[in-house]
């Protein structure tokens, strides 16, 4: 993936980290939860494709669902008031699998995603996010100098 950088405007980064800094606490201190990604996509998610199961219907999973949807609105919301960086992607189609499998098992292995950790958990002077944090950071500069470097 490539980002055009002459796009950066600092002031967008800085209330963009302001918002989600926002939310995750709103999201603490109003559900009870970390605002993990991937837990949060994983209860509604289990929900839906229950089979036979009696599990909570996605209405008891609300605000899971409203954080979601918040996340797949808040790029054209930005728009509004901040241009939107060009993007591309270098990868074909199965590059993108591979890397969207490895991170799937990261998240499992690591007992949560970036979000949760990284945001979430560094916030919360976590020792195991910190753990979590520093091991994928090392694994994607490693994975970035395997493949832009050496292969």
């Amino acid at each position: 993936m490539n980002i055009a950088w002459h796009n950066f405007t600092p002031l967008a980064a800085l209330v963009g980290g302001l918002l989600i800094g926002l939310s995750s606490a709103l999201f603490v201190l109003g559900v009870g939860r970390v605002a993990g990604i991937a837990g949060i996509v994983a209860v509604p998610w289990r929900a839906l494709w229950a089979r036979g199961r009696r599990l909570p219907t996605l209405r008891a999973h609300r605000s899971q669902v409203a954080f979601i949807a918040g996340l797949l609105l808040a790029p054209w919301a930005w728009q509004i008031w901040a241009p939107l960086p060009a993007a591309s992607v270098d990868v074909g189609s199965t590059g993108l699998v591979l890397a969207g499998l490895l991170v799937g098992v990261g998240v499992r292995m690591g007992n949560g995603c970036t979000s949760g950790h990284g945001v979430c958990g560094l916030s919360r002077f976590s020792k195991r996010s910190l753990a979590n944090v520093l091991a994928f950071m090392v694994a994607g500069f490693v994975t970035v100098a395997l493949l832009r470097h050496l292969l």
